[in-house]
């Protein structure tokens, strides 16, 4: 950050008054700027035995196989965020939203919270940012292209889950080179 988006004044680290860590702070009005993690929230949206996978069309990590999921909007809860990004990524409309897993990525400022869905019909196609959707089963799961470590831990706690016949809730923390921290990550 170089200048306030108040007064557009130049900006400068440093610690405010009654604050314990750098911040970004105007130096002209004093607005201190606070940045705060982002929210990622998406679905595993599932259909009898299968559930639905997006290949992305964007970066990062383009041509890899994820579930639907992108940054959460002002103004929106997590589950209403997550069934935006499935309608948007897959064109598919998802019900009844369960909270199933939250990943901490501390590294890069960024909390996953991805939920169990119900997809509501079989009428879906890709979005702009997707190049291909697909119901699979768990052995057509393309484990070697899953886009994301946070998807990857999230599918195998759903598959350990479906075969024991209990969904429980999955907690982790993500450390840097893809790392799960050994004490937080299940």
């Amino acid at each position: 950050m170089k200048f306030c988006s108040d007064c557009g004044a130049p900006v400068s680290k440093k610690i405010p008054a009654g604050d314990n860590r750098p911040r970004w702070v105007c130096d002209a009005c004093g607005t201190i700027h606070y940045q705060n993690p982002k929210m990622v929230v998406g679905c595993i949206p599932e259909w009898e035995d299968r559930i639905l996978l997006c290949r992305r069309a964007i970066e990062p990590r383009h041509g890899f196989w994820t579930v639907p999921a992108g940054f959460m909007e002002n103004g929106e809860t997590t589950a209403a965020g997550a069934a935006r990004e499935t309608l948007e990524e897959a064109n598919a409309r998802v019900d009844n939203l369960t909270l199933y897993a939250v990943y901490n990525i501390p590294h890069i400022d960024q909390v996953y919270m991805l939920f169990r869905a119900t997809l509501l019909d079989l009428d879906f196609h890709p979005g702009d940012e997707t190049l291909e959707t697909r119901l699979v089963a768990e052995s057509e799961v393309p484990w070697d292209d899953i886009a994301f470590i946070t998807v990857r831990n999230t599918l195998r706690h759903y598959y350990s889950d479906r075969q024991r016949g209990e969904y429980r809730f999955h907690m982790g923390t993500i450390e840097p080179m893809g790392h799960a921290h050994p004490r937080t990550a299940d």
